[in-house]
């Protein structure tokens, strides 16, 4: 693929809009986000706070801890650290410098300002609206579909930005996504046109990752599949990525290079394929390529399914390691479509029920469907059209995949979400 080529330059600046930092969940992380800049427009101090978010936010926000906040969990404590403490200008880094004097204030906000919770219940699965007022003045800002997308302020009743409210992504970039041309993409890319980035995400969720393994936080599935499965390749690609979620999802303050919008994600699609350049010896550059192909196939499935829904973006992401472990060990486009349809008729349909250290072992499950689905590619077994959910081809497959997570799983998200509140 030529660098002239639309599709070649679309996909560059789709890795780097995607592979970005972010501290924390990125759900808490946007609410911060929200409020902090609503904080920047609000005259005077803050009294009250009103958190109207959709479905999946409450239940991504819920029960995970939110960094930088002494262990505290839940949207009251990822809004109010947004408005003491958050610097908007950080994006999804908002909430990385708070100080001590900082979090002192925010145990006095929680307990003495009214803070609320709205279930935004429409059309649009990532939805924020954040509302902040005192006697005399007030702030508003929204975001959809994407962490960091804000589509609406108001300020003391003028509205100083707004553009158009969709329930789907408009950039056409995504549009040109199919795997045929992504893995030519990852053979020919000019690796300083994306180095940047891919350096970004080694660096950072191994990280997070060798954190998780020392200090075994949350559920510490990782140094349980070890105790339990010993140290093979295709068990340490499984801990890894399960010791960064952990550590993440318990309010570790390490920064991770993040895909589809989410940290668990970044981490599924990247650690195991790095962990298998490692043992098998892979020059760096083919490591690159191998992450280059597994993000962007990650990013292929999700434009489907969207941001957030009941089905859980792990699958996604172990089929995108998957696919780069293929790669990597020497695997044709053929044998690459072949592992991303075999994981998908394996681990299809686990549930999204909101970030916790649950999702610790579903992304371990993940990574092994994905582990699998190259090996028996590479043993030339596969999964057929008709078995199942798997179609004629695997761009027909990854869309009705989509389709299911999308809209079949519409109502079965609607339960979680009502047991979860109920909770």
């Amino acid at each position: 693929m030529r660098k002239e080529d639309p599709i070649y330059q679309a996909y560059v600046e789709i890795l780097k809009k995607e592979l970005v930092l972010a501290m924390g969940c990125t759900e808490p992380i946007a609410i911060a986000y929200a409020s902090a800049l609503a904080r920047k427009h609000l005259i005077g101090d803050v009294e009250e706070v009103e958190i109207h978010a959709s479905g999946n936010i409450i239940k991504n926000v819920k029960s995970v801890t939110v960094p930088n906040t002494n262990g505290k969990k839940g949207l009251k404590a990822a809004a109010a650290i947004g408005v003491v403490a958050g610097n908007s200008d950080l994006l999804l880094e908002v909430i990385s410098h708070v100080n001590e004097e900082q979090l002192k204030e925010l145990d006095v906000f929680l307990e003495t300002k009214d803070i609320r919770v709205f279930h935004e219940k429409g059309n649009c699965a990532l939805q924020i609206m954040i509302v902040l007022r005192n006697a005399e003045h007030e702030a508003k800002v929204k975001i959809q579909n994407e962490h960091v997308n804000v589509v609406y302020i108001e300020k003391d009743g003028e509205i100083i930005f707004k553009k158009e409210e969709t329930y789907g992504s408009d950039d056409e970039r995504y549009q040109l996504l199919q795997m045929k041309s992504i893995y030519e993409f990852a053979e020919s890319v000019d690796i300083e046109d994306v180095r940047e980035v891919l350096e970004r995400q080694i660096s950072c969720n191994m990280a997070i990752a060798q954190e998780g393994l020392k200090k075994g936080y949350g559920a510490d599935i990782a140094n349980v599949l070890i105790k339990t499965y010993g140290d093979s390749v295709q068990v340490r690609a499984r801990a890894m990525a399960a010791a960064g979620s952990d550590a993440r999802m318990s309010g570790c303050e390490l920064p991770v290079v993040i895909c589809s919008g989410s940290g668990n994600q970044g981490m599924s699609a990247s650690l195991p394929v790095i962990v298998y350049a490692k043992e098998y010896n892979c020059s760096h550059e083919k490591l690159l390529r191998a992450l280059v192909l597994s993000n962007l196939s990650t990013l292929y499935q999700k434009k489907f399914i969207g941001r957030l829904s009941a089905y859980c973006g792990a699958v996604s992401a172990g089929a995108g390691a998957g696919a780069g472990i293929s790669y990597l060990l020497g695997g044709d486009y053929s044998r690459v479509c072949h592992t991303i349809v075999n994981t998908l008729a394996i681990t299809s349909g686990i549930l999204c029920d909101g970030a916790k250290p649950s999702c610790a072992a579903k992304i371990a499950s993940a990574v092994d469907a994905g582990i699998m689905g190259c090996m028996m590619a590479k043993e030339n077994k596969e999964f057929y059209c008709g078995e199942g959910i798997v179609n004629s081809n695997i761009e027909k497959t990854i869309e009705g995949v989509g389709h299911i997570a999308r809209d079949g799983m519409k109502t079965t998200d609607d339960e979680i979400i009502k047991m979860m509140m109920d909770i």
